[in-house]
């Protein structure tokens, strides 16, 4: 019997691509004299090569933590993994928009250190959350034990939870996997939050919008899932137990497996 509900976060609960967005393009805005969406993507082109050139590489991917977190995070976390991170990212903020800038034709240091710290105070400033968020997990907050599961970094993820504060208090387990010591879809995380959440992986079901995180990571360990598709993606070498376009969507499917 269906007891318990797993959440991924970032663009499942919280529209995290809305956030950095909106962050870049009143960024880039600043600059009056350059165009803000050329600079928008030479930023983007920089900061990826960047962070993929970085011996922490690696350990991003297994953790699960993008260029684009990278602009705005600090990393002042206390497991093992992180102080590398922590080192380098005040330089990788920097010389992404430096570089971003001199792509565009513009050598201009201080106004890139500008707009990295502007970048920061962006993101930080604008949070959004789906407008299904709250009336879903209103519904099943008192008929389920809810568990969020999401990749990244302590420090940033609970960032995100403190700015959108009403999130945190539909669930009994908070599960990072920068506590965890590995991402999904690793198996091991999945494990972890069945054991936390005392279930079966026949007890639980998956809810999330990667495929290569959320849905494989799930199926790895037996968990039926359901995959928010936002943008009409192909399933390819993945298959989910349900597909979904909208975070409302999952409620009939989560009634039908309660009968």
């Amino acid at each position: 019997m269906l007891s318990t509900i797993i959440f991924d976060l970032d663009d499942t609960l919280l529209w995290d691509k809305k956030s950095i967005q909106t962050a870049f393009e009143k960024t880039c805005a600043q600059v009056e004299t350059l165009d803000a969406k050329q600079l928008e993507e030479a930023v983007r082109q920089e900061a990826t090569r960047l962070y993929q050139s970085y011996p922490t590489y690696s350990f991003t991917q297994m953790i699960g933590i993008n260029p684009f977190e990278g602009l705005w995070g600090t990393f002042e976390d206390q497991e093992p993994g992180f102080d590398a991170m922590n080192q380098l990212i005040a330089s990788y903020q920097r010389e992404a928009w430096i570089n971003g800038l001199k792509a565009c034709g513009l050598d201009n240091p201080t106004l890139g250190q500008e707009l990295a710290h502007r970048f920061i105070l962006e993101r930080q400033q604008h949070p959004f959350v789906y407008q299904e968020t709250y009336p879903v997990l209103d519904q099943l907050k008192d008929q389920f034990q809810l568990v969020l599961l999401t990749n990244g970094a302590p420090s940033l993820q609970n960032t995100k939870l403190a700015i959108t504060p009403e999130i945190a208090k539909y669930f009994d387990h908070i599960i990072i996997s920068g506590e965890v010591g590995v991402g999904k879809p690793d198996p091991k995380i999945f494990e972890f939050a069945l054991k936390k959440a005392n279930i079966t992986p026949e007890q639980a079901i998956m809810i999330g919008d990667n495929l290569m995180t959320d849905i494989l990571g799930s199926s790895r360990v037996g968990m039926k899932n359901i995959w928010i598709n936002h943008h009409g993606q192909s399933v390819t070498e993945v298959t989910p137990t349900y597909e979904v376009t909208n975070l409302n969507d999952i409620l009939p499917i989560i009634k039908n497996l309660t009968k």
